[in-house]
C-alpha cells in the first residue's frame, strides 16, 4: 500500500492532472471514477496504472471490475488518494492511460469542429453528445480547452474512449473537410438548422460560449445554420446547441 504523499506515483499522478504540457510529453492522462474504469475494462483499454482506496474496493462489483483489469494496480491510503484527485470528494479509484486519440475515419460523414471553446464542463458535455449522436469524430482547433482536463474528462463519461479526437489548425480542418458540407452554428445564421441537408457527408462548428466561431471559422464553412428560438432569446449553451443540431442530423440520417 502507498501510504505516503511523496511518493513518485502519487507526484507523477498529480502532475498529470495539472499540466496540459506534461499530460502531452508524457502521452498519458487521468480518469477517475467507477463509470470510467469500468468504460476502460469495457472497451478492452489497459491502463498503465490503477490506483485504488481498501473502502472502495469492499464493494463486489468494484472488485469485480477491478479483477477484469489488465495493468497494473495499486492500493493507496484515502490520504494519498485524496491528494492524487482532482475532485474535493475522490471516488476511490483513478487511473493512469496512454493518450493514444483513435484515428479518424478516411471519408468522415459527420464531424464536429470545436472553435475556441474554453469552457471544461461544456467540451466534456459537447463530446459526450456527438459520441451519442455517432459522429465520426471531433477537431478542435487552437484555443480550446484541452480534451484530457480533468474536468472535461469528467462531463465526457468514457466519450474519449469511443470517439476519436484531434487537435488540430484550420489548414488541417480545411483539408479533412474538402470533401463535405461545412455548416457553421451562428446566432444570425441564414438557414435553420433544420433546412439544411444532414444526409450528405457533413461537418459542424460550434464556436466559443462567448464570442462565437472566428473568421477562420466562417471561412472554411459554406453555409451558416442558426436554432430558431422564442421571444427574446438570444443564444444557447454551447453543449445544448450541439446537442440540438447534431440530433436533427440524427433524425435526418434515419
Amino acid at each position: 500500500m502507498i501510504t505516503s504523499t511523496g511518493n513518485s506515483k502519487v507526484k507523477r499522478v498529480r502532475r498529470l492532472q495539472a499540466d496540459r504540457k506534461h499530460r502531452e510529453r508524457e502521452g498519458a492522462f487521468v480518469i477517475e471514477g467507477t463509470r470510467w474504469l469500468d468504460e476502460v475494462v469495457h472497451w478492452t483499454h489497459t491502463p498503465e496504472f490503477v490506483f485504488y482506496t481498501k473502502s472502495w474496493r469492499q464493494k463486489p462489483e468494484h472488485n469485480q471490475i477491478l479483477l477484469q483489469v489488465t495493468g497494473r494496480t495499486q492500493l493507496v491510503s484515502e490520504e494519498v488518494m485524496a491528494a492524487m484527485s482532482d475532485t474535493e470528494t475522490p471516488a476511490g479509484v483513478l487511473a493512469i492511460l496512454p493518450l493514444i486519440p483513435l484515428p479518424l475515419p478516411h471519408s468522415p460523414t459527420l464531424l464536429l469542429i470545436l472553435d475556441r471553446v474554453r469552457d471544461p464542463g461544456n467540451l466534456g458535455t459537447i463530446l459526450r453528445t456527438a459520441a451519442a449522436a455517432g459522429a465520426d469524430g471531433v477537431l478542435l482547433t487552437p484555443g480550446t480547452v484541452d480534451a484530457y482536463n480533468p474536468k472535461v474528462l469528467r462531463a465526457g463519461m468514457g466519450a474519449h474512449l469511443r470517439l476519436p479526437l484531434q487537435q488540430t489548425g484550420w489548414p488541417e480542418i480545411e483539408r479533412l473537410t474538402s470533401d463535405i458540407a461545412v455548416w457553421v452554428a451562428a446566432a444570425d445564421g441564414s438557414l435553420p438548422y433544420t433546412d439544411a441537408n444532414w444526409r450528405r457527408p457533413s461537418a459542424l462548428i460550434i464556436g466559443s460560449e462567448a464570442h462565437g466561431a472566428g473568421r477562420e471559422a466562417e471561412r472554411v464553412a459554406g453555409g451558416s445554420v442558426y436554432i430558431p428560438m422564442h421571444a427574446a432569446t438570444e443564444s444557447l449553451n454551447a453543449a445544448i446547441a450541439t446537442a440540438v443540431i447534431l440530433f436533427e442530423a440524427v433524425r435526418q440520417r434515419r
